[in-house]
């Protein structure tokens, strides 16, 4: 899978999550960026993702996990 095809489903993930047709995930998006992303919709969030790409993220990475970049990184790693 190419980032721009994990980039493709984590907007409709995204956006299924926030209930929010508008998202639009880059790089550097941040919970800064998006208004309802709080602590508890991080953790729905994360359980979205898993299930979409059939990976598991472990604590040290959904902590460390700065943007949607670095998501992305390990997504990817998972994958290959």
């Amino acid at each position: 899978m190419s980032r721009e095809e994990v980039f493709v489903k984590l907007n409709e993930v995204f956006r299924d999550v926030f209930d929010d047709e508008s998202i639009e995930v880059s790089e550097v998006t941040t919970s800064n960026d998006i208004e309802d992303w709080d602590s508890l919709e991080h953790i729905n969030l994360i359980a979205a993702v898993e299930q979409e790409f059939g990976v598991k993220f472990n604590m040290g990475q959904v902590v460390t996990m700065k943007n949607v970049g670095e998501m992305t990184d390990i997504i990817l790693s998972q994958l290959a």
